[in-house]
């Protein structure tokens, strides 16, 4: 596993080091935005409830009502209905899908400037809310803009991650927001269950004991469960494998191939309700969406997991596409043993990942659930029950940018020695 931290040392790698640097330093200045307050908001937000999410994936900016308040979240939303719109629901949406690069480049586009128009909304929904109905539009429209103006630069800097740093630039700003409210997370568990708390002073080092169990068991959770894959036996037409299996070939799908995805899509669409709650200012809808719509009771988490399943499969299925995986095979003379080529194979792999991804879903589920559960049953407050999905969305990034770098480094070390020979 040291490795590769090992060869990023080597004199060749010395590019590699310095797109490091930039990331770090890219994610610095989002973490130094976090804490700068949008003039005249000062102590305006108090308590944040059923908005404790998107203040956490923020990195506790919503809190201090900062220029960076919004966050990412905009973008997400406008992500998550730009992919929907592409199964067939609007033709334009659905060429520009089949266009390849040029298309891609261009849904891109419309993603980030339907995210440039929700952050505006957000921000005059918030504006209203916390400053209060005394202001005039004018304040409103003028704090909606600087926020706007907080995201849109996030997005430049997620790009800018992306294109001359390592990791995906949005995937790592949204991980470097909840890691920047961890520490905090576990001080109030600590003051909640030892400090603070009606329990016998065994009884609440016990449950606090509990609650960092959990949290460990999160993270081997993810790292296993994101290493773990499905090989499917792959055989080509115009290559022997011998009785050993020494040549033989594999597919290997991921038994979690959505990643963190639908984790943080699920999230993002359950905050859509409470933004337009803090909006709308109405006691019956407010309550509604604190009794149904928070994942935190019954109902609320029950929505959640049908939303994780649903993203689980949509997002799969958008990433893997057994048709083309199906074709590719048949073009290139490859073949599954016992499976005809073609529609047959497209089935065999579709089946697999259908059930691959009940898996899947399941154990982003049950990570995502036992804070939950935990905090719930020990009274802790609501920055403490989305501890796991925030766990579960730094480990899943942390992994997926180191296996990224890892591979980056493996090329280099081969192209390096191809060119000894």
């Amino acid at each position: 596993m040291f490795q590769p931290l090992k060869q990023l040392m080597s004199p060749i790698n010395k590019d590699l080091r310095v797109r490091i640097l930039f990331t770090l330093g890219a994610l610095l200045i989002f973490v130094v935005g976090t804490g700068i307050q949008v003039p005249g908001t000062a102590d305006v937000t108090g308590s944040l409830g059923f908005l404790e999410l998107i203040n956490v994936m923020g990195g506790g900016a919503l809190k201090q009502f900062s220029i960076f308040a919004l966050g990412v979240m905009p973008y997400i939303t406008a992500s998550i209905i730009v992919e929907l719109l592409q199964m067939d629901i609007i033709p334009y949406f659905s060429e520009l899908k089949k266009q390849g690069p040029v298309g891609r480049q261009k849904l891109n586009q419309i993603t980030r400037y339907m995210g440039i128009i929700f952050a505006f909304i957000e921000g005059f929904a918030f504006a209203f809310a916390f400053l209060g109905s005394g202001k005039s539009t004018l304040d409103y429209m003028y704090v909606a803009t600087v926020m706007t103006a907080g995201t849109a630069f996030l997005l430049w800097l997620g790009d800018q991650i992306t294109q001359k740093g390592i990791g995906n630039g949005i995937s790592l700003i949204i991980m470097a927001g909840i890691i920047s409210t961890l520490p905090s997370m576990f001080v109030t568990a600590f003051k909640e269950l030892i400090l603070e708390s009606s329990l016998s002073l065994p009884l609440g080092i016990l449950s606090f004991v509990g609650f960092v169990i959990i949290y460990f068991l999160i993270i081997i959770g993810v790292i296993f469960v994101e290493n773990s894959e499905r090989k499917i036996a792959i055989q080509y037409a115009n290559k022997t494998t011998s009785a050993f299996g020494a040549n033989q070939s594999y597919m290997p799908i991921r038994i979690n191939s959505a990643g963190v995805v639908p984790v943080i899509f699920a999230s993002s669409l359950l905050a859509i309700p409470a933004t337009i709650a803090q909006f709308v200012k109405n006691t019956g809808f407010t309550n509604f969406v604190n009794k149904y719509l928070n994942y935190t009771t019954p109902v609320g988490f029950l929505i959640f997991v049908v939303l994780i399943y649903f993203f689980a499969y949509f997002y799969t299925f958008l990433q893997l596409k057994p048709d083309e995986l199906a074709k590719n095979l048949q073009e290139n003379g490859g073949f599954i043993p016992g499976v005809r080529p073609g529609k047959d194979t497209e089935k065999y792999i579709s089946n697999i990942l259908s059930k691959l991804t009940i898996v899947g879903g399941l154990f982003l589920v049950i990570i995502s659930g036992l804070p939950i559960v935990f905090s719930n049953v020990t009274k802790l407050p609501s920055s403490i029950t989305i501890g796991g999905t925030s766990l579960l969305i730094v480990v899943g990034v942390a992994l997926e940018t180191y296996k990224q770098l890892e591979g980056s480094l493996v090329t280099r070390t081969y192209k390096k020695g191809y060119s000894r020979r």
